[in-house]
């Protein structure tokens, strides 16, 4: 009888692994500290740490949480992770005490890696939790993580998954404030980083100038994955440094960021013709680009940024068009669903909507996950009949399939290309002494896009502090999610039902800061 072939493995890692060109020696990431790693670098130390979660012995699918600062070492980790058979679980370095004791109790992971000066609160939160091994890790290449992996092998044998297994949870806040463990699997991932090579291009001797952090989904999978998956150079920086990043463009193809990197890159007198010279594409996402930023971008440049739309959920969902034949980079425009994903626009009732109708954007495809980690009730709720994710995002499509997001239909504020989700914010801020109720909205800024605004209403007889106010939150929240402002007035405005109108607050605050 024929003995029946195996499956091929799934595994992501085996994937960009394939990738890596024919000479590993070559340079695949140059550090804006001058520092060089070879593919074979990064082949054997993702080999040497996968080998070190091998020995601690974890069960089938556990979770390795990691927040860190961006190092090549830390995308080795990474790398670990997926080549081991793990789920990787990214964490933002801005994260405090509250929000890590929350998501490493809803998590539970095996392995927490945290830096040097962190360990000291993060592990009691880590054992409390269960989690059986804690690691730091610092970015400048010391650790109690190298450490031990420095004394395993050089050589690993990928871990054998399916298409299906998990590889990373991306935690997204809700509404409601609690923060929702969406689960990516390796076809997720692979699907979408194969869809946008092709999309976007990529081809031999691209080199991807990578500023972005490596903690969600532009900078760990749309950057990161796509130089991989393409053997290409990467040239590395650990933080965003315009005038640095605008001396290194001449060497570079491909460059990804968020709209607060543009604006700031323009500002930049180096930003010349000249420079962008050997450019071939510029990426923008994460948050709404402005169509001066647009204009002005292509005046002084010549490029015209493409703009792509995607979640912690999906990866990406859309693009502006690469190839000038499949039609022009629309400013305000999200361009069209990528291959493979089928995009609707819906109304409240589930109907489809006619050509520039505007309603909830739902999706479908090989990149949209797997549901939310331990939440079937919430991922029930969040998926139609048919299978489409309801994004909660509010657009439409125009004659040529264009499509724009209009707005968000939960109040989101996209500040700096970071989610910031008010719900959460005005949890903490109404368990305060003295307060009775708040409301924190969205407005307009120049520099991030969108930034947080509090209104707060004290109790009666109570005296409200605002500065003390953002001070608190300071000391218990990521910086990006700190309102820019915060104002104490005697009443919110509220409609019939008694629900505050976040809408007439936006409208009073729009102009806060235009100048």
């Amino acid at each position: 009888m024929k003995k029946k072939a195996s499956p091929p493995n799934a595994n992501l890692f085996a994937a960009l692994r394939a990738a890596f060109p024919a000479d590993l020696d070559a340079i695949a990431v140059e550090t804006d500290n001058g520092l060089h790693y070879s593919w074979r670098d990064l082949d054997r130390a993702s080999a040497m740490i996968a080998n070190l979660l091998d020995g601690l012995k974890l069960e089938k699918g556990a979770r390795v949480a990691v927040q860190v600062e961006k190092s090549v070492e830390a995308m080795l980790l990474y790398l670990a992770t997926l080549r081991a058979g793990y789920v990787f679980l990214p964490l933002n370095t801005a994260y405090q005490s509250a929000e890590i004791e929350y998501f490493i109790g809803n998590a539970e992971p095996a392995v927490v890696v945290c830096t040097g000066r962190n360990a000291a609160w993060v592990r009691p939160i880590a054992e409390a939790a269960g989690t059986r091994h804690v690691f730091t890790l610092d970015d400048d290449r010391t650790g109690t993580l190298l450490d031990a992996a420095a004394r395993c092998s050089d050589k690993h044998t990928v871990a054998i998954k399916k298409a299906d297994d998990l590889a990373a949870i991306l935690y997204t806040s809700g509404t409601t404030g609690r923060s929702k463990g969406a689960m990516l699997t390796h076809r997720n991932l692979l699907s979408n980083a194969e869809v946008l090579k092709t999309y976007w291009g990529w081809k031999k001797g691209d080199v991807l100038i990578h500023a972005l952090p490596i903690f969600h989904v532009h900078g760990l999978f749309v950057a990161l994955h796509g130089a991989l998956l393409n053997g290409s150079k990467i040239l590395w920086f650990s933080k965003f440094d315009p005038k640095r990043i605008v001396a290194k463009l001449p060497e570079a193809t491909v460059f990804m960021g968020v709209p607060t990197l543009y604006v700031r890159l323009l500002a930049e007198p180096g930003l010349t013709r000249e420079a962008v010279r050997n450019m071939r594409l510029f990426v923008a996402g994460s948050a709404p680009l402005l169509i001066e930023t647009f204009d002005e971008w292509r005046e002084r440049t010549g490029h015209t940024i493409l703009e792509r739309y995607g979640m912690s959920e999906t990866a990406m969902l859309t693009s502006n068009p690469y190839d000038a034949a499949k039609g022009e980079r629309r400013g305000g425009t999200v361009g069209f669903a990528l291959p493979g994903v089928q995009l609707r626009v819906r109304d409240d009732e589930g109907k489809d909507l006619p050509t520039d109708e505007i309603g909830g954007i739902q999706v479908k495809g090989p990149n949209v996950f797997a549901g939310y980690w331990r939440m079937p009730e919430k991922t029930k709720e969040e998926f139609t009949a048919d299978g489409f994710f309801k994004t909660g995002d509010v657009g439409k499509i125009d004659a040529r399939g264009y499509i724009t997001i209009v707005g968000r239909s939960k109040d989101l504020i996209i500040s700096g290309g970071y989610n910031v989700y008010p719900a959460e914010i005005e949890g903490y801020i109404n368990e305060m002494a003295g307060v009775a109720e708040s409301a924190v909205i969205g407005v307009p800024h120049p520099d991030f896009g969108e930034v947080g605004v509090a209104i707060v209403i004290p109790k009666s007889g109570a005296t409200v502090d605002a500065d003390a106010i953002v001070a608190e939150l300071k000391a218990k929240l990521a910086n990006f999610k700190i309102p820019k402002r915060c104002f104490v007035v005697p009443e919110l405005p509220r409609n019939t039902m008694g629900k505050v109108q976040k809408a007439l607050l936006r409208a009073e605050h729009k102009e806060l800061f235009a100048a």
